[in-house]
């Protein structure tokens, strides 16, 4: 195929334009399956300490798209998500830094055995998937994340932003370019599509040509739906983060009213915040009100039943749709529950296997909780927003998986290796 260039942001041949990216990636994963961990440490502290350096520029790239989104009138939410400022470029750069300093998970052997009866030596090694798509929405600080954790688990990555994000991300991904560069490595490990036309995302899902190995969806509830419906490869996703605060009746008032406070109000916006509350009724007539005042207190709307406004009727009246709703939004829906069992139920019903949470002193309850909610993330004494990579000692994270199958949880540096058996004999031979 003859190549075209990519970079000239002229793009008359989208189809073209995407498989070149797809070529140029596959490449560069086989470069970068081997690499040794010091340069590609190398690349990541050089990114990090560009991103310092660049930090006027991008945020000036950052400043567009706030404009930009201002214009369209985007919810206050939204526009705090694309938001770049010292402190978050500090964070991300810190990151990188964070995610250099973890082990390298490419060569690891996860297991090792001999087997009686035929001597053979076999490993469980870690190898890089390949490429890797990323497709995500508002979140500038993923293009650095994405690029990260793909580059220190071997992996080339793709990354489409969305729209709105556009400047600041091509100003983080030229960081990137830089410092493989100047590390000696492919810089093609690391793309970011550099047009704004919807129909890149669906060349992209097809797989460009059996040269993207997985994709990464990380946004609103449309674009998972979109790619999970039109992929043609493997997706790592989660559609919704319906996440649950349960308070149960052994709970401590003050930790409740402080986790629940942080749970959902830290950052409305993020898929691990809660977006339901449910009290025990035990001790409902105390701790509703309490931690209904907290809540009202920092802006936030609540919504419930007839039971829970008779204790609080600051309570707007819900209605079914609320428990299966996100938010994302200084709103909060309250259900009171009669026990544990009937939590459970409720999150059983409701959740969207993301991150569920008990607070409680039980240690017995918490147990039994842990044990049978069946979310990616099931917590205990501590807010529904520690759901992630970088709270998780991971570095980083390239989005969180609800599914059953590779990664679950947070998509960190071993979710994004599969594995090979190396076999070593001496000369044995088969039995016929």
């Amino acid at each position: 195929m003859n190549t075209v260039n990519i970079n000239d942001g002229n793009i008359t041949d989208l189809d073209a334009y995407m498989l070149e990216l797809g070529r140029r990636a596959a490449t560069a994963s086989k470069s970068l399956a081997v690499a040794s961990r010091a340069s590609k440490d190398k690349a990541l502290r050089i990114a990090a300490d560009l991103l310092r350096e660049q930090a006027a520029v991008i945020l000036e790239a950052n400043a567009k798209d706030i404009a930009l989104a201002e214009a369209q009138n985007l919810p206050a939410a939204r526009l705090d998500r694309i938001l770049l400022n010292e402190g978050r470029l500090e964070s991300i750069a810190q990151a990188l830094e964070a995610i250099a300093d973890l082990p390298d998970p490419v060569g690891d052997v996860i297991k090792h055995w001999t087997v009686e009866h035929n001597e053979l030596d076999i490993s469980r090694i870690r190898v890089p998937l390949g490429v890797i798509g990323v497709i995500y929405e508002s979140r500038p600080n993923v293009t650095a994340d994405a690029a990260a954790l793909c580059l220190k688990s071997g992996n080339a990555v793709i990354l489409r932003g969305s729209s709105e994000i556009m400047n600041s991300a091509a100003a983080i991904a030229a960081c990137f370019e830089t410092a493989l560069r100047r590390a000696e490595l492919d810089p093609f490990c690391v793309q970011l599509i550099s047009t704004a036309d919807r129909a890149a995302v669906g060349l992209l899902l097809g797989g460009l040509d059996n040269k993207v190995d997985v994709i990464v969806p990380r946004g609103g509830k449309s674009l998972v739906a979109r790619v999970q419906e039109e992929a043609r490869i493997p997706v790592f996703a989660h559609l919704d983060g319906i996440c649950h605060s349960y308070i149960h009746k052994d709970a401590d008032l003050q930790m409740a009213i402080d986790v629940v406070l942080n749970a959902k109000m830290r950052r409305v916006g993020i898929c691990g915040a809660t977006e339901t509350v449910l009290i025990d009724r035990d001790c409902a007539s105390t701790y509703l009100p309490a931690i209904a005042e907290a809540l009202i207190a920092a802006g936030c709307e609540l919504r419930g039943e007839a039971d829970g406004q008779a204790i609080e009727p600051r309570l707007v009246q819900a209605n079914e749709a609320d428990w299966g709703t996100e938010y994302l939004d200084n709103i909060l829906s309250i259900r009171i529950v009669d026990n544990i069992e009937a939590a459970m139920q409720h999150i059983a019903d409701y959740s969207s296997n993301h991150t569920d949470a008990i607070i409680t002193a039980n240690a017995d309850a918490a147990e039994i909780f842990l044990k049978n909610v069946d979310s990616a993330i099931v917590m205990h004494n501590c807010s529904t927003q520690f759901a992630d990579g970088g709270e998780f000692g991971m570095g980083a994270e390239i989005g969180i998986a609800t599914g059953r199958f590779h990664a679950r949880g947070p998509v960190g540096l071993d979710q994004l290796t599969t594995f090979k058996y190396a076999v070593r004999g001496h000369g044995q031979t088969r039995p016929k």
